[in-house]
């Protein structure tokens, strides 16, 4: 009788395990729900891919060092917390009338923006208790199109349904289209540096318009040993101030940009500008032989056409800075203010009598 029943309890948790299998594999099992836009538990979701029907797209991916942008970029982690509170917020005000419907798919298939949510789940989950065999599945596809007459409303279908539905967010006035952004630009970080101290390997500082203020600065043991070299003439540098040098070296823990000019000036003002002469160049090498390069560049105060109506002086922007990151993809405004304490001349480590 024991064996029996312990083939019945078997057979039945085989049965389970291929049902959940069979239907786990299928995310148009949810299209039986055509208005299940939210997401609860987003701590679950682990990928989030948004498009639009031209040319941009981005891949939001969860992983261990944080959320990344098209497997290349760290990505704003404030933008994608407050997408995840969105998608946990939404709510269905209503369905799309039967008179406005038609008008409404046709602009949904022309400018509606496609949203794939990934999520880790269990295959087996036996009364939402018993949780088993997680993977990671797509589990949402949904279109979000443009705001309601009134702008209190956003239009939204989902992925094999025939009707499309009205979306807001309770206490919220106004529409949540502009939240489902396919630019890159939108989600990448402004974080330049964020590296721990014991993260570093080397820091090396070209100072173009100082030659012999250049230095290297490389981290030779976790027992505060360091080695500092002038980058002109290779000499090393041994009575340096410690104090000074350990300031130097935990200021890359939070160091951010003011704003990407990618497409705020025009790609002929940007160009000028990078093959200009740069001022500095700052390259971090972390101890995974990872490197983060950025090249600076002198931004002068005024406009060009007024820069153009001095013969010799041109008045130089002391407040800020352009920077070339990114492997040269992001072309950015930097302050003085943020980076002046990893942008001091090596005489300023040399230990004084």
């Amino acid at each position: 009788m024991k064996n029996k029943n312990r083939l019945l309890i078997i057979i039945v948790v085989l049965l389970l395990v291929v049902a959940a299998l069979v239907t786990g594999n299928h995310y148009t099992t949810l299209r039986d729900n055509e208005s299940n836009f939210a997401v609860r538990d987003t701590a679950s979701v682990t990928k989030i891919f948004i498009a639009d029907n031209n040319v941009y797209e981005s891949l939001l991916e969860r992983t261990n060092r944080g959320w990344v942008l098209n497997k290349k970029f760290p990505a704003n982690k404030k933008a994608v917390e407050f997408f995840l509170e969105t998608l946990k917020k939404i709510r269905v005000k209503a369905p799309v009338s039967k008179a406005a419907e038609s008008n409404v798919i046709k602009r949904l298939a022309g400018t509606a923006v496609k949203v794939e949510i990934y999520q880790r789940v269990p295959y087996i989950n036996l009364f939402n208790r018993i949780k088993l065999f997680y993977h990671e599945k797509l589990t949402k596809v949904f279109f979000v199109g443009g705001a309601t007459q009134n702008n209190l409303g956003t239009y939204m279908l989902m992925d094999g349904a025939e009707h499309p539905y009205i979306v807001y967010i309770p206490g919220f006035r106004g529409f949540v289209s502009v939240r489902f952004t396919p630019k890159p630009d939108d989600w990448k970080s402004h974080v330049v540096f964020n590296h721990k101290l014991s993260n570093i390997k080397s820091v090396e500082v070209d100072n173009f318009q100082k030659p012999e203020e250049s230095f290297r600065v490389t981290v030779e043991d976790a027992m505060g040993n360091y080695q500092i070299t002038r980058l002109s003439d290779n000499a090393k540098i041994t009575d340096y101030d410690t104090l000074k040098l350990l300031n130097f070296l935990t200021s890359f823990r939070d160091l951010k940009y003011e704003s990407r000019l990618n497409n705020l000036l025009p790609p002929e003002r940007i160009d000028s500008i990078i093959n200009s002469k740069p001022i500095y160049n700052l390259l971090l090498v972390d101890v995974h032989n990872d490197t983060t390069k950025v090249i600076i560049y002198k931004k002068n105060r005024f406009p060009d056409e007024v820069n153009n109506a001095f013969d010799e002086f041109v008045p130089v922007d002391l407040d800020r800075f352009y920077g070339l990151i990114n492997k040269g993809e992001d072309f950015v405004l930097m302050q003085y203010y943020v980076f002046d304490k990893v942008l001091r001349p090596l005489d300023y480590y040399i230990k004084k009598e």
